[in-house]
């Protein structure tokens, strides 16, 4: 590829991620704004998760998939905050001391320590209702059809049949010596179940039937096992400044991951294949697929 087109890709990721962590962060600073009431406390840790850092990579990657059919911008970023809802419900779960017991999240002190463990618990419920009340506003799209599709696929990329299985497998996992399909099928449910669906999601939102979606849940299925092998290395011998949290955690806990399983240069190479083979799945498209497949790239070269 061409260093000029490399190059136009790579701010064309930076301008639209700036914008869309700023339009995430706009949404629930508006969505939680204090009651005046004694639910005060619960919307402060609620925003205290919701707003500021990460990388938003779910909410992005639904505006990028709605560019490949036209989709109205803001009705993709709604979906995409419902995503990032979830995501955020679950990463508040996941540093309680019963779960990972951490103490930092996006360079930030974590809801429990900073709000203690019951408001974390009831902000994560909060988030968690609060993505299908987003998603089955009529702002999010005009057909009802269309807004219960959304509902239901979430529903099942979130549940035990996706992110909170995955989850329970992880834990599961720790002290085990799980092989390279194990592992993946965990990670296809932890992590790689809503990266799907934020792909899903657009295609959703085009009316696009079931069976037309296959190389756009490829697509998704690649990026979401390359990030993951991404969060691997940073886990291993990433900065935990950049990361913002805590690194070495999986080697501590005795938890098998795709570094321990194929070596660190393996897994750089399994993950630059896997953003080839997401790139392919794209072949169909032209420029409107460009943010796409700059954030496949994106996968292999970030520190956080």
């Amino acid at each position: 590829m061409p260093v000029e087109t490399v190059d136009r890709l790579a701010q064309e990721l930076s301008a639209e991620s700036a914008s869309v962590r700023a339009d995430v962060d706009a949404f629930f600073a508006e969505l939680l704004a204090p009651t005046g009431d004694s639910r005060d406390r619960l919307y402060e840790a609620m925003r205290h998760a919701a707003i500021g850092g990460g990388k938003r990579l779910r909410p992005l990657l639904t505006v990028a998939a709605s560019r490949l059919f036209a989709i109205d911008r803001g009705r993709a970023l709604r979906v995409g905050c419902a995503i990032e809802a979830i995501h955020v419900y679950s990463l508040i779960h996941d540093d309680l001391p019963c779960m990972d017991d951490a103490d930092l999240r996006r360079g930030k002190t974590t809801v429990h320590k900073a709000f203690g463990e019951a408001a974390a618990v009831l902000a994560g419920d909060s988030l968690h209702a609060l993505a299908f009340d987003i998603l089955a506003d009529a702002a999010t799209h005009q057909d009802p059809w269309v807004r219960s599709d959304l509902v239901l696929e979430l529903a099942r990329a979130a549940g035990p049949a996706g992110m909170a299985g995955g989850q329970m497998m992880d834990l599961a996992a720790e002290g085990q010596q799980l092989d390279l399909p194990a592992i993946t099928r965990l990670q296809q449910l932890k992590t790689g179940a809503l990266i799907e669906y934020a792909i899903e999601a657009a295609c959703i939102m085009n009316k696009m039937p079931a069976e037309a979606r296959t190389p756009y849940r490829g697509y998704a299925r690649n990026i979401g096992l390359a990030f993951q092998i991404a969060d691997d290395l940073i886990d291993h011998s990433g900065d935990e400044a950049a990361a913002g949290k805590p690194t070495g955690r999986d080697a501590n806990a005795g938890k098998a991951t795709f570094v321990s399983l194929l070596g660190e240069e393996r897994a750089r190479q399994q993950a630059g294949f896997l953003v080839n083979q997401a790139i392919e799945h794209l072949s169909g498209h032209g420029r409107e697929a460009d943010l796409l497949r700059a954030i496949a790239r994106f996968a292999i070269e970030r520190d956080h």
